[in-house]
């Protein structure tokens, strides 16, 4: 199993996120971000949030979700960021995703089959935490957003990634303060690695006039 894309489900959560956050800062942001987690029908998606941040991402992965019939987990530093988000949310979408409270290195080693993870990088260290998220089988979707108030500014993939999966593609867009977006492919695909080259195929061939015969690995 692989994530497959939904246009429907994509479009839909889209629309539904333009209404929700018209009036709200980074709305394009999240609307962006909604279609994609719902276009990509994620199961598990994962969010990090602070006080005084802006909710409009959370409210379009709210809306992704009621098209995936998945989970929705925000992961926030304390007992006040938790009271602040969910009586935002639950005042503009009438209801409130699981909040967990936790720094998100300690938190993420307990969410196994993360989908769709999205990280606030002016407030969390991107690096740190994708080394002991636990990503689905399927693949997954990484987002780092506001990319551009990082202090860190020569963002690697497969770095920060260190080789543990496989990037099928990654992409920068001048969104909001800046969106880092990478595709990671799922565990054990055809493509790439161990199981990838045990699938080559070894081909043979017959010389008539000389009678050799000869093994061909495709």
């Amino acid at each position: 199993m692989k994530l497959v894309w939904s246009p429907d489900k994509a479009s839909k959560a889209y629309l539904d996120t333009v209404k929700s956050c018209e009036s709200l800062q980074e709305s394009n942001v999240a609307e962006l971000i909604s279609a994609m987690a719902a276009g990509w029908d994620a199961q598990m998606i994962v969010e990090t949030w602070s006080r005084g941040g802006i909710t409009s991402t959370s409210i379009g992965l709210s809306n992704a979700i009621h098209e995936t019939g998945g989970r929705h987990i925000c992961i926030v530093p304390n007992e006040d960021s938790k009271n602040e988000y969910k009586s935002i949310m639950e005042e503009k979408t009438g209801m409130s995703p699981e909040i967990i409270i936790g720094e998100p290195e300690e938190t993420l080693e307990n969410l196994i089959g993360i989908d769709f993870l999205v990280v606030n990088c002016e407030k969390n260290d991107f690096s740190r935490i994708l080394k002991v998220a636990k990503l689905g089988n399927r693949g997954a979707v990484l987002v780092c957003k506001n990319v551009s108030s990082r202090v860190v500014t020569d963002f690697r993939w497969k770095s920060v990634l260190d080789g543990k999966s496989r990037i099928v593609r990654s992409v920068f867009l001048p969104v909001g303060k800046g969106l880092d977006i990478a595709h990671v492919g799922p565990t054990g695909g055809k493509s790439g690695g161990a199981q990838g080259k045990m699938e080559r195929k070894w081909i043979r061939r017959f010389d008539r006039e000389s009678g050799e015969e000869f093994v061909i690995r495709k």
